[in-house]
């Protein structure tokens, strides 16, 4: 028995680990815009039978429970937590944020998600040397569908339903420039995690629901907001001492097993 809660509790530091990579992860994501936290969930694995319980004794009477010693843990799954982040003013025109259900579409390369579209909560956008509608970080993939903003634009005007308007000098009422679509999803938690902000469809996500802000259950837009990580600082600092404290108790278990098989591999000597 004292293998068995070795290897038990070598279960238990390993899931902790990941739980604790988890953590971590979400901590340094505190300030990114539109960052999503995750959290690792845990299963029991298998166990030993030792005894079954209902089987009937020598008297006629059924055992009432069993005996069963369980082998450990192990992470199932990390799931991402979609609830929505504290919106952020920032008077930039360019900077637009989701109020509601809906996520931006970014054109990536074919092999980076399925048919070239992922997506993304962060609304961060910039102009490229084309006038394109472009999210603000290294690799500045494109706003799907893809919007050109005229080069002799003096203001932008992002309407909640998704409207991109340009102000154009010697003109009074503004051009529209594009309209700018949002995703949901059945099962938002189901989206791979791509990297830079953004996500990826998977079977388990289900297809996108296209749809313009405001219609139906779709957000608003926010022209000069972000929105930002939604993760509790707090919460995710609790969790942590919980998983050290956690980590010593697995800790503990294996030098108890250990004193044990010492103890016994010198009974015969």
């Amino acid at each position: 028995m004292a293998l068995t809660a070795l290897h038990s509790a070598a279960t238990g530091l390993s899931a902790l680990n990941t739980r604790l990579d988890v953590i971590a992860n979400n901590l340094a994501n505190v300030n990114t815009e539109g960052f999503k936290a995750s959290r690792a969930n845990f299963e029991d694995l298998l166990y030993q039978e030792k005894r079954q319980p209902g089987v009937e004794n020598s008297l006629g009477a059924t055992r009432p429970t069993g005996l069963y010693v369980g082998l450990g843990v192990r992470v199932s799954g990390t799931q991402v937590n979609f609830t929505q982040g504290g919106l952020l003013n920032t008077e930039r025109e360019l900077d637009v944020a989701i109020e509601g259900n809906g996520m931006f579409q970014i054109e990536v390369p074919p092999d980076y998600a399925p048919n070239g579209i992922a997506y993304t909560r962060a609304g961060n956008f910039a102009i490229n040397a084309d006038g394109e509608l472009v999210l603000a970080h290294a690799p500045g993939y494109r706003l799907e569908p893809n919007i050109t903003i005229p080069d002799d634009a003096i203001k932008v005007e992002i309407t909640e339903d998704g409207r991109v308007l340009a102000f154009q000098p010697g003109t009074v009422d503004p051009a529209e420039v594009g309209q700018i679509e949002v995703a949901t999803f059945i099962n938002p938690a189901g989206l791979k995690q791509l990297g830079q902000n953004l996500f990826g469809e998977t079977e388990a996500s289900g297809p996108p629901i296209l749809g313009n802000p405001t219609e139906e259950n779709f957000g608003r837009l926010l022209q000069g907001f972000l929105e930002g990580s939604n993760v509790d600082p707090t919460r995710e600092l609790i969790e942590l001492i919980r998983t050290q404290r956690a980590y010593e108790m697995n800790s503990q278990s294996i030098r108890a097993a250990d004193e044990a098989l010492r103890t016994i591999s010198q009974l015969g000597r």
